[in-house]
């Protein structure tokens, strides 16, 4: 793949193209007036402008190609078109209709551009003024409301996304288009990512190895950088939210700029918690998080070559609990941000490279990256003992032809990594880490019919080195662990069809997914402090492997929105930690082990809505789970089932204050009586949130002024994803945040 690479960047130096433009204007439905300030951008060129005052947009020197064009105003349904460029286009007039219901913004599945209707996947959403504006506190607080998303947490700073009772390393998360890893094998390892300048994240649900690779077999989360600047434009923003029961504060400032052929950006933030309180008023000592944020982009467009390259570094600290015994500790101030106590840091920095050649009947697209993921863990003595540095180089190659109305792929992905110890103490060996893989993948295109899918082969190597005393000590129960050098293998697909009609949209997709162990999984020898619990590997694991079948139906109208679906996931070769009846230095044994399993489930979604100036939606959603193994125990850390029921009252205004909204809401958990081996049963629980928001704008700001209300009951309960409930400890009690945000345009 290097080698197309290099001869993609031979064929641009030394063949020229003839640049064409798009222009249009923008006219609303009913008003028959013509729109200013419609956001029009053309996703995949990384380009955005404004229609003027005349509803007039224009896109130049652009290269030929087929390209989704979306264009997106608040007040108005969004509207997402496909052009073909061989000359330059005049659209006309594009005419957006009046209304609230937004359809979804152009979807990215694979290095694939579509909108949402036109892929066999199921694939949802979330804007970072969606999680804002809703008081989440992380990345996965926010999206956890999603029908079939739910989170890992412990506390409220630690948590890792669970998409269908999967998470961790059977769940991939992508960050500037490249597979994120900062060692998720662990339970009490968050994802530890901030929405600082990010415009959404997609959740595609169910496995999506063909294009993704090993662990996306329960799913991807896709991590949306923020958009460009307006083409000839500079804009600024600031940003800062309060929460109330961390006496927490967050903030960051951003500041972006665009011509048509170069774009840049720069954005800081940090964020800073105090320890919670239950819904009793209790204190959770200890559980006080924060971190710095840091980013900068740089981007151009040449006649054949679209480069977008940036740079992130984050440091994350998150305090825990030891055991029980931490809790009778005496406190220190209610307000205290200290981190003397046993804790985690995670220092994290990216580079990476995304690009775009054009050649005359198709393009290639090759991005690759650099990521440094240091985790340290201070276990007491006010010194680090846990010190491990994981390294990952990655590059993904893909070559798209188009052909009629249709899209063949052919790509490859590879990544190599290293995890080394340097800390006094070692839980999982030093190891080297490769992968490669060669897959193609097939669009077909008709007037109602999308058919998407394709196969994949993937090679695995993972390599362990003696490591302190996971190989040495002979006293310890795991001793039997030695290194090892082992290769895995395997192929999967995928094959589905979407049909769309005005209103009705059915989805069927049958794929498959994979993924070897992880190091823990096969060479853990030692006390893992979170879980105060004493666990040991298997090296003879073999490849967990998974077959899924998905189903979806969904009718959208002015008044209604609905939507159903339902899956199968068989699991050979699951792999799973299992309690044994042995202890050592007064913890239990855990095993891993490995065994057929299946989980199976449904979601559905109802939103009635009045298409008025005066909005009214009643939103409500349903999502059931089901886990278990073939000898027919229950799987661990399988969600309960559950209601979210919300009523939104968005009002449409004329002046400076341009939206206000009002969404009152319940969401309803069901009792888990359905633990697994090392769980305990939750009883149901409900919680009453709700939040208010104002939008204003002015010829030179546009500020967003939000509050919303979690538990607002102060209920105090346990979630059955809550790592806490084991200590007795309750979910978090009521949190009344506060959003500001300024934008300078």
């Amino acid at each position: 793949m290097r080698f197309l690479a290099i001869c993609a960047v031979f064929i641009v130096s030394v063949a020229g193209l003839a640049q064409v433009s798009v222009k249009g204007r923008v006219r609303s439905d009913s008003m028959n007036l013509y729109l200013q300030n419609v956001a029009v951008s053309l996703p995949e060129l990384n380009l955005v402008t404004l229609s003027d005052s005349s509803g007039l947009f224009t896109f130049k020197n652009l290269p030929k190609g087929s390209f989704t064009i979306l264009f997106k105003e608040p007040q108005f349904r969004s509207a997402i078109l496909l052009i073909k460029l061989t000359d330059s286009l005049d659209m006309g007039t594009v005419v957006l209709k009046p209304g609230y219901t937004q359809i979804n913004e152009v979807v990215v599945y694979g290095s694939n551009n579509s909108d949402f209707t036109k892929t066999a996947n199921t694939i949802q959403q979330l804007t970072a003024s969606e999680m804002r504006s809703s008081g989440a506190m992380n990345l996965s607080d926010g999206i956890a409301k999603l029908p079939g998303v739910s989170q890992l947490s412990t506390g409220s700073g630690i948590s890792k996304p669970v998409i269908r009772g999967l998470f961790g390393n059977r769940i991939q998360t992508v960050l500037y288009g490249l597979r994120f890893d900062n060692q998720q094998w662990q339970d009490e390892h968050g994802l530890g990512l901030s929405d600082v300048g990010i415009d959404r994240v997609e959740i595609i649900k169910g496995p999506a190895a063909l294009l993704y690779g090993s662990e996306a077999m329960g799913g991807v989360i896709n991590i949306i950088e923020e958009k460009s600047a307006p083409v000839n434009k500079i804009n600024s923003d600031f940003s800062t939210r309060f929460f109330s029961n961390t006496y927490g504060v967050a903030t960051d400032a951003g500041v972006k700029g665009a011509t048509g052929k170069f774009n840049w950006r720069l954005r800081a933030g940090m964020d800073s918690h105090a320890d919670y309180s239950d819904g009793n008023n209790k204190r959770v000592l200890n559980s006080r998080f924060g971190g710095y944020y840091a980013k900068a982009g740089v981007g151009f467009n040449r006649k054949r070559w679209i480069n977008q390259t940036n740079y992130m570094f984050t440091q994350n600290n998150f305090g825990f609990l030891m055991d029980p015994v931490q809790l009778l500790d005496p406190p220190d101030d209610r307000m205290s941000r200290d981190f003397s106590r046993p804790h985690h840091t995670v220092n994290l920095n990216i580079l990476s490279t995304q690009n775009t050649f054009f050649m005359n009947a198709s393009k290639l697209k090759v991005n690759a990256g650099i990521q440094n993921n240091e985790r340290q863990e201070q276990e007491g003595g006010n010194k680090i003992s846990l010190d491990m540095i994981l390294n990952s180089y990655l590059a993904n190659a893909t070559w798209i032809k188009g052909f009629a109305n249709h899209e063949w792929s052919i790509g490859s992905q590879g990544y190599f990594q290293t995890n080394k110890n340097v800390g006094s103490r070692t839980i999982i060996p030093d190891a080297e880490l490769s992968e490669s893989s060669l897959f193609s993948y097939i669009r077909l295109n008709f007037k109602k019919l999308m058919y998407e899918g394709g196969l994949r082969f993937d090679y695995r190597n993972i390599q362990t080195f003696a490591t302190g005393a996971i190989n040495t000590d002979p006293a310890s129960p795991g001793y039997m662990i030695k290194p090892f050098n082992r290769n895995y293998n395997s192929l999967n697909g995928s094959s589905g069809i979407s049909w769309f009609g005005k209103n009705l949209n059915f989805k069927t997709n049958f794929s498959t997914g994979y993924r070897a162990a992880n190091l823990a999984e096969l060479s853990s020898n030692g006390l893992h402090e979170g879980t105060a619990r004493y666990e040991i590997g298997n090296t003879n694991l073999k490849i967990e492997q998974n077959i899924c079948g998905d189903v979806y139906a969904g009718y959208s109208s002015d008044y209604v929105n609905v939507s159903a679906s339902a899956y199968y996931n068989q699991f050979l070769g699951y792999i799973y930690l299992a309690p044994s009846s042995d202890q050592y230095i007064g913890f239990q044994i855990f095993n891993y082990k490995q065994q057929d399993a299946s989980i199976q489930g449904v979601e559905g979604t109802l939103d009635l809505h009045t298409p008025d100036k005066t909005r009214i939606n009643w939103i409500s959603s349903y999502s059931y789970i089901l886990g278990k193994l073939n000898n027919g125990n229950n799987l661990p850390f399988i969600p309960a089932p559950r209601i979210n029921s919300d009523f939104k009252f968005t009002h449409g205004m004329k002046g400076k204050i341009k939206e206000v909204f009002f969404k009152p809401g319940i969401a309803y958990v069901f009792q888990q009586d359905r633990p697994g081996d090392f769980e305990t049963q939750t009883d149901a629980y409900f919680l009453v949130n709700a939040s208010l928001s104002a939008a204003i704008s002015t010829k030179k700001n546009n500020i967003t002024v939000s509050l919303a209300g979690n538990n607002l009951l102060n209920n105090a309960y346990y979630d059955h994803l809550s790592r806490f409930k084991y200590y007795g400890i309750y979910n978090t009690g009521r949190n009344i945040s506060l959003n500001f945000k300024i934008q300078f345009i």
